[in-house]
């Protein structure tokens, strides 16, 4: 199963190199089905390389999603394997390294773990050098687990911020917070992590105001029809927010003029 899985997978990478995304995709979802489920890191590493097809067609729901995937099988190898931990909490599972495929440009497959490189990006967390000693096993797989998870918090976060919303965009500060301090990070990753975090903040800001506004517009509305048939509408009522606790009282304001406050 995981042979057949690993040779769907190269295919994938394959038609990824060179730009043909959706079949990309598709053989990705037919290694998936050949990956036992318990191999936590082998679908990781093909659940990150599906993330980056969906962001190259900007697919940047599916992109999160997928991401949140791979993200949540590492975070596995931590219940799976809790022996196995070293003393930051990451992971270093006893799940077999990806063959070889050979020498990637710059949006080929990584030679340590088949894991694809979105266009632009530099990777994540470079293998060592040949001239630097040999890793150990288990230095090697927490290498590649770290790598991994550093590259689907890449593809999430990108996803997140491109995807907008309020909510996406906290959560792709939150992604992005992680990302600084984690080790490792390539140079061209970690520009573009600093750059997001001074350019996310008041992009969420923006987006959280707007909803919000847009939320207390449809309440107005609902509440509109409901108190009209009491000769009231929402006008009567007024929130008033208290500078010091930033917390809100409602006023009443009768036809009179007069108010009262709850």
């Amino acid at each position: 199963m995981l042979a057949e899985s690993s040779s769907i997978r190269a295919e994938a990478n394959a038609l990824y190199s060179s730009g043909d995304y959706e079949n990309a995709l598709a053989r990705y979802e037919d290694a998936m089905s050949s990956c036992p489920n318990y191999l936590h890191y082998e679908r990781a590493v093909i659940q990150s390389n599906m993330a980056a097809c969906h962001l190259q067609v900007e697919q940047w729901k599916e992109a999160i999603k997928i991401a949140t995937n791979a993200l949540d099988g590492l975070g596995e190898l931590d219940k799976t394997d809790p022996d196995l931990c070293n003393s930051t909490g990451n992971p270093t599972a006893s799940s077999s390294r990806d063959q070889e495929t050979g020498k990637p440009s710059a949006t080929d497959a990584d030679d340590a773990d088949e894991e694809i490189i979105s266009s632009g990006a530099s990777r994540a967390a470079p293998a060592p050098a040949p001239s630097q000693p040999d890793k150990s096993p288990v230095e090697k797989t927490r290498a590649d687990i770290q790598r991994i998870r550093t590259k689907a918090l890449l593809r999430r976060a990108r996803a997140r911020s491109e995807a907008g919303g309020w909510q996406n965009l906290a959560g792709a500060e939150e992604d992005y917070k992680a990302l600084s301090t984690m080790p490792g990070l390539g140079a061209a990753d970690l520009r573009t992590v600093q750059r997001q975090l001074k350019a996310l903040p008041p992009r969420t800001k923006a987006a959280q105001e707007k909803e919000m506004s847009e939320m207390w517009g449809k309440l107005k509305s609902l509440g509109d029809g409901i108190l009209r048939p009491f000769g009231l509408s929402t006008d009567n009522f007024q929130m008033v927010k208290d500078e010091k606790t930033g917390g809100y009282s409602m006023n009443f304001a009768s036809g009179g003029g007069s108010s009262k406050s709850s």
